[in-house]
């Protein structure tokens, strides 16, 4: 208990800056420090996963909680190669993809609540923007839910955002219905590598007490911005040709240029498109 508890100080010390004090008589540590060890994984051993498993982790993260009980997320086991195949050519910057021995698509589905409705002769008078957030809601919850569970057996996942970049390619390639929309990927497999530990924002920019008050707000992201240099630096500076060379290129600067740009300004239309409201 003694060393779990040290290990997973040491890990939030890496991720957070800080040291914080593990209880040595508090029951679950072993669960505390896989999350707190945390890492996404993008090298996988080409050991395949095992069906039973595979169908075990899905029903451990679909055990999660669920606004109102609605149970509004699928999820999709992308099995066949053509069609990962095609999802990975709308994400050129990630060919790795194709290695993970299982794919996964996680999505908000919206379809069963007006089904149930009309199956049950009630009005649907609530299709606006909060069943399309409940359903995006419940598929991340599934999804870190997924990965608890898998990183408990050993296994070691990725989640993969950019499945939103074309999501009407990744709605046709898997016959979503409508009213179902992709909210992520996730990669799965036996890593390859240990990964590493990414820092985080401090506790103290995002962990509020009662309410939002005055704050240094470059200050904290500065801070921030070194510490995580020192320990993982970029080894690259997002594109260069528009922006320049920074001489120092840290967490802040790569995210403004992330989102210097426009990105997925179609996904309101696509998701209007599948049948949500979103007034």
């Amino acid at each position: 208990m003694a060393d779990e508890a040290s290990a997973i100080e040491a890990a939030l010390e890496a991720r957070f800056g800080a040291r914080l004090k593990a209880d040595r008589g508090l029951s679950g540590l072993d669960e505390l420090l896989r999350i707190a060890r945390h890492r996404s994984h993008r090298y996988f051993t080409p050991h395949a996963i095992d069906p039973g498993l595979l169908r075990l982790l899905c029903a451990c993260a679909l055990s999660a909680p669920s606004k109102s009980d609605l149970q509004q997320c699928d999820i999709v086991v992308v099995t066949d190669r053509a069609i990962r195949q095609g999802m990975v050519a709308t994400i050129p910057d990630m060919p790795w993809i194709m290695d993970a021995p299982v794919f996964l698509l996680f999505t908000g589905n919206g379809e069963r609540l007006p089904a149930l409705a009309k199956l049950r002769g009630k009005p649907f008078p609530n299709d606006h923007l909060d069943q399309f957030f409940n359903a995006a809601v419940d598929a991340a919850i599934v999804m870190t839910t997924f990965i608890r569970a898998a990183e408990a057996v050993g296994l070691g996942c990725c989640p993969i955002s950019a499945v939103r970049d074309r999501p009407q390619v990744v709605s046709d390639l898997l016959r979503l219905p409508q009213r179902v929309i992709p909210v992520a990927g996730l990669c799965v497999g036996w890593p390859a590598r240990e990964g590493e530990i990414t820092p985080r924002l401090s506790l103290e920019t995002t962990v509020i007490e009662n309410a939002y008050g005055a704050r240094d707000l470059a200050a904290e992201i500065e801070g921030y911005d070194r510490r995580r240099a020192q320990r993982l630096p970029y080894r690259r500076q997002r594109d260069v040709a528009a922006w320049g060379e920074a001489p120092f290129y840290g967490w802040s600067e790569d995210k403004a240029r992330q989102y210097g740009v426009p990105t997925r300004t179609d996904f309101g239309a696509f998701v209007r498109g599948k049948g949500f409201g979103l007034d």
